[in-house]
């Protein structure tokens, strides 16, 4: 099964474009807002090793953020989990 978490601040576009392709992309992910949680704040820096938003993790692995996200859609590869996600179901 696909696990996809999310850090996210509220107000931040590439954390707004990120939620938009994992839609459009019809992967469901989990969404942890950090902008007035410190605890998850300082869990999302011990995981990742980074302090900017969005960070994403595709089965407990950092991937990165916008960037990498959007590196991975154009490649295909983030389809190619969704259907591996699917065929796993």
């Amino acid at each position: 099964m696909l696990k996809v978490e999310m850090y996210i601040k509220r107000s931040c576009g590439y954390c707004f474009a990120a939620k938009n392709l994992m839609l459009q992309n019809n992967i469901p992910f989990i969404e942890y807002a950090v902008e007035d949680d410190p605890q998850r704040m300082q869990e999302m820096i011990d995981r990742s090793g980074r302090m900017t938003v969005p960070q994403v993790f595709i089965n407990n692995r950092s991937i990165g953020g916008f960037v990498e996200l959007n590196a991975m859609q154009q490649s295909g590869e983030l389809a190619g989990l969704r259907a591996a996600a699917d065929e796993e179901s």
